[in-house]
């Protein structure tokens, strides 16, 4: 089918999805035992810590695609109820870049059972500052645009998450608030973003206790400002073997809301929709994984996909602490 025209509320649905994911975009790096990175509820949220690093590039083909850079460390404070992180990250998507780092405390309640039982709740909270730079130098205009500077332009700002987590034993549930502050960066003359909140939640169990392991999980999340919602559906399956633990799944990502363009003469609609295989390891105290999300529907900016690689190491963890297979608190 060949595409004559596209509408521009096409193009602005997709651009105010960069535009608006202000702080740490929620892609799917959080299926890789990486949930602090989402929830701030989550930092120490088992017996001793851990790092992950992780590294996401989009469309290799294309000059300027996105990319994504994060490190975040956590652990618990001895045998204290209380645990500590923080986050460093650097987003980049064309002539526009964000940096941040963030702090994060959380306090976990155990609610009952014996010392194998998990049976918790958690907050969490992170303050961060954040620089968001637009680069202007390669901007041209025949006619002079009051509008543009020539130079990058930066400003910096802070902001807080909150959040609240509940595990117990198998089953697990999450919310986080995050840009709670919600007014930020003065960057754009043009439009701005007065409203930055985000809201995620998400509930998974784990079936299994033998060798093999099932996780079925969903994770929703909304926009405040422009009231874009999406919905990840994801499947893992575990292996213990020798060496530690191997794991695989997918996820399938929809958004609520449609785009219409035209094609052909006809006008249709389309969903954002991602389809995303993760691979990985853990092979002793190390982690490592691969996952690769690739964009279905007639209208696309590119046929390649977004790569990305976490690397992790866990520290000071007993084996099996409690009589669950619950992987995140361990």
């Amino acid at each position: 089918m060949k595409i004559r025209f596209i509408v521009p509320l096409f193009f602005l649905f997709f651009s105010l999805q960069a535009y608006t994911q202000e702080g740490i975009p929620v892609y799917f790096d959080y299926l890789a035992d990486n949930y602090y990175l989402v929830y701030p509820s989550m930092a120490g949220i088992g017996e001793g810590g851990k790092i992950r690093g992780t590294a996401r590039k989009q469309w290799f083909s294309v000059d300027e695609a996105p990319t994504l850079q994060t490190v975040n460390a956590h652990f618990r404070l001895g045998d204290s109820n209380s645990g500590i992180g923080a986050i460093v990250f650097n987003d980049a998507n064309g002539y526009h870049s964000q940096t941040g780092v963030k702090l994060t405390y959380a306090h976990h309640l155990k609610l009952g059972g014996d010392i194998r039982y998990l049976n918790q709740l958690s907050f969490g909270l992170s303050a961060g500052i954040l620089q968001s730079s637009l680069d202007e130098t390669e901007f041209r205009s025949v006619i002079q645009d009051p509008l543009i500077t020539g130079t990058k332009n930066s400003v910096s700002y802070y902001n807080i998450d909150l959040g609240i987590s509940y595990s117990k034993m198998e089953f697990y549930a999450h919310f986080a608030a995050l840009n709670v502050l919600g007014s930020g960066r003065d960057l754009y003359s043009a439009i701005e973003f007065d409203n930055l909140r985000r809201y995620l939640a998400s509930v998974g169990y784990i079936f299994g206790k033998n060798e093999w392991q099932i996780e079925p999980s969903v994770l929703f999340q909304m926009t405040e400002f422009t009231d874009e919602k999406t919905l990840d559906i994801n499947a893992k399956v575990y292996r213990d073997v020798d060496f530690g633990r191997i794991w695989g799944g997918l996820s399938y990502r929809r958004s609520f809301e449609g785009a219409q363009f035209l094609t052909d003469g006809s006008f249709g609609e389309q969903q954002l929709q991602l389809i995303t295989p993760i691979v990985g390891a853990n092979i002793g105290n190390f982690l490592v994984s691969y996952n690769y999300s690739y964009q279905t529907g007639d209208i696309r900016f590119d046929n390649g996909g977004f790569h990305q690689i976490t690397l992790g190491y866990d520290f000071g963890q007993s084996e099996r602490k409690y009589d669950c297979y619950c992987p995140a608190a361990q």
